[in-house]
């Protein structure tokens, strides 16, 4: 599916700045830094010297920043007081953060044309500073490192975008852009999160030979970073994959795998292993279904034998030929749901809608629509109209 992990390509590749009085790490000691700040009255502000002006727009910017996971409507309010500053004085650099952040907070609200025009205003704010832009602590011109950064964390969050409007040619054309910029400074972690998204972002589109391509990228690069954590992130990613080709066979030593880390590391985000755990009930019931049919086949098998000698020694007895057309051919039942296909079936059959479902159930949007998929696959059937009708015809709702 694509994950919400998505949006944090955007915050990838940070900015290479100087560390200033008001500097504040991402998220510690936030209090305190907001109350250094609240002392800045507007006419002070108007009134500052520039280097006083670059620590508070710093400031802000820590605050927007650490903000930006824990409270949108903060991480909002420091983005536009550092734009306040940033904007009037033409510092490039802190204007690109400030409108990148202002589109992550629509984003997040899932308002995906505002966060477009927020982040072509950082992107054209970026390419300012590639074509020249100076500031105060860059004179002579930003430099090309500090430039890449903003660029790869730009080209990621726009490629978001489009993959959650669902315009995929477009997300990968600017995931390659990223993908471009973390190859050429060596950042194997960056490349392997990218690939692994874009091979999610694959399956989803039901293109499963590009999504193993982007898997055995995705594993080079986590390889290569010896991010054991990325490593496991792949094993699910494969464990998704076989599931889809049918193969569970394939697919559970993987997710396995990768729910025995996500168990000794219990810190880590438990919606990944909540996820897998998932995956992993998805396939244990593919299997028990592929089992009961081989048992179903097996049977049937011996029926028919066992039928067909009959047969033939009635017609040796009788020395005519039998008539075994009044045998019926037993009839499909209907298909095994698990109990969160069946609660998502329940909720699709009310009228619910995707991003309804995904907030009842505190899934992913992607999550249901890959549930979708798969309950429309079960009961061969094509459309949201056919799947209501033809599980109320066979008591699933």
């Amino acid at each position: 599916m694509k994950r919400a992990i998505l949006i944090f390509i955007a915050a990838l590749a940070t900015v290479s700045v100087p560390t200033f009085a008001y500097y504040d790490s991402r998220g510690h000691n936030l209090d305190s830094l907001e109350r250094v700040v609240a002392r800045w009255t507007p006419d002070a502000v108007d009134k500052a010297p520039v280097g006083d002006l670059i620590d508070l727009n710093r400031a802000y910017r820590n605050l927007m920043l650490g903000y930006n996971q824990i409270n949108r409507e903060k991480s909002l309010f420091y983005a536009r007081k550092a734009l306040f500053i940033s904007e009037k004085e033409g510092w490039m650099d802190a204007n690109a953060d400030a409108w990148r952040y202002t589109g992550q907070y629509y984003y997040g609200k899932e308002q995906y044309d505002s966060a477009k025009v927020y982040y072509m205003k950082a992107l054209e704010a970026v390419d300012s500073m590639a074509a020249g832009a100076t500031s105060p602590t860059c004179p002579d011109g930003y430099p090309q490192r500090t430039i890449d950064d903003q660029y790869s964390a730009l080209y990621g969050a726009i490629g978001n975008l489009y993959n959650m409007m669902d315009s995929i040619p477009q997300a990968m054309q600017w995931y390659e852009k990223a993908g471009g910029i973390f190859e050429k400074y060596g950042w194997n972690e960056s490349n392997s999160i990218l690939h692994y998204n874009m091979g999610e972002t694959w399956i989803d589109e039901g293109e499963i030979e590009k999504a193993a391509e982007e898997y055995e990228k995705a594993m080079g690069y986590a390889e290569a970073s010896g991010d054991s954590l990325m490593i496991v992130d792949v094993w699910k990613g494969f464990g998704r994959l076989y599931m889809e080709q049918g193969k569970p066979w394939k697919s559970l030593p993987y997710l396995r795998r990768a729910d025995a880390y996500y168990a000794a590391h219990p810190d880590f985000d438990p919606d990944f292993r909540t996820e897998n755990l998932e995956y992993m009930s998805l396939v244990l019931a593919s299997q028990k279904k592929l089992l009961t049919w081989l048992v179903a086949g097996l049977l049937l098998l011996v029926a028919a034998i066992t039928v067909t000698v009959l047969v033939w020694i009635r017609r040796s007895k009788s020395g005519r030929k039998g008539d075994d057309s009044h045998v019926r051919k037993p009839s499909v039942g209907a298909p095994s749901l698990t109990a969160r296909e069946t609660e998502i079936l329940d909720l699709i059959s009310k009228g619910y809608t995707t991003t309804q479902i995904a907030a009842a159930l505190n899934l992913s949007p992607e999550t249901i629509r890959w549930y979708r998929k798969n309950l429309l696959s079960k009961l061969d059937v094509s459309n949201t109209a056919e799947l209501v009708s033809v599980s109320k015809e066979l008591g699933l709702v």
